[in-house]
């Protein structure tokens, strides 16, 4: 997820590239600035459905995730997503930022404070009251728990088994012989049965030990397709609030030319 928002970043010099150009046509009347915000999202949308299948073909499969061809399609789905809300957030910034230097440091540094906050790093559980609203503010929050979700929604399936519970502790490294017997001994203190064949972890125990419990995979997809239609909507805004100044200049700058240009005229005639 962070190298697909990261990979947006390259949207940044689009708008600052074009910004004389789309100044000068709107001064004209050439087109809305409506006109130019949707045309600016349409074409988009092609790149972005090659980079979100590519990226999916190469790691899903490479990785080995769960969920068949119907997981792999949800996946495909998450990642044009976030692609969508990356672009359109870079995008949004393009218009109020006037230099791709400084727009660059901008999305850097809110997309590190995105993924350091959105639950990948510590769960929602153990951020402090006073930041939790910039974990739902997260970008990466999103597709990051659908993926977690496309993968370990299956609560039958098992992922850790028996002496498996000893792995990543002191105890890992003991013989298997010795496990048996602590499995034998926690069974007697428990009342209850745990052998090797026992299952102790499910995909629905990992999705709640890192605190998913709030909204369901598609959910979480309609939420970030949301945030990058939000982006477009104060993309707009930015425009229809930061050039009308700079339209009344074009606009003044036009007129001097066209004064200029028959006084120029006038004297010729005159002469």
């Amino acid at each position: 997820m962070s190298t697909t928002f990261y990979t947006c970043a390259d949207a940044l010099p689009v708008f600052l590239q074009e910004r004389y150009i789309f100044m000068r046509e709107t001064a004209y009347n050439a087109y809305r600035r409506s006109s130019y915000v949707l045309s600016h999202a349409l074409v988009s949308l092609p790149s972005l459905i090659f980079l979100s299948f590519s990226f999916a073909a190469i790691t899903f499969w490479a990785v080995g995730l769960d969920g068949g061809f119907s997981g792999f399609f949800f996946y495909f789905l998450i990642i044009f997503a976030s692609f969508w809300a990356g672009n359109s957030f870079v995008t949004f910034l393009s218009g109020v930022v006037p230099h791709v230097m400084l727009g660059y440091t901008i999305v850097v540094a809110i997309l590190a404070y995105f993924l350091l906050f959105s639950g990948f790093f510590m769960n929602r559980d153990r951020i402090p009251p006073y930041w939790i609203w910039f974990h739902y503010m997260s970008l990466v929050k999103y597709p990051y728990e659908a993926v977690l979700q496309n993968e370990f929604h299956d609560p039958t399936k098992c992922f850790v088994r028996g002496v498996q519970i000893f792995d990543n502790t002191p105890l890992g490294s003991v013989p298997t012989s010795v496990k048996v017997r602590l499995l034998q001994t926690m069974s007697n203190t428990l009342g209850m049965t745990i052998n090797s064949s026992t299952c102790l972890t499910t995909g629905s125990d990992i999705l709640q030990q890192q605190g998913i419990t709030d909204l369901s995979k598609w959910n979480c997809l309609w939420v970030t397709v949301a945030w990058g239609f939000l982006f477009r909507i104060l993309f707009y805004l930015s425009l229809l609030l930061g050039s009308k100044n700079k339209r009344r200049h074009v606009m003044w700058r036009i007129k001097g030319v066209r004064e200029t240009g028959s006084l120029a005229k006038t004297m010729d005639l005159a002469a």
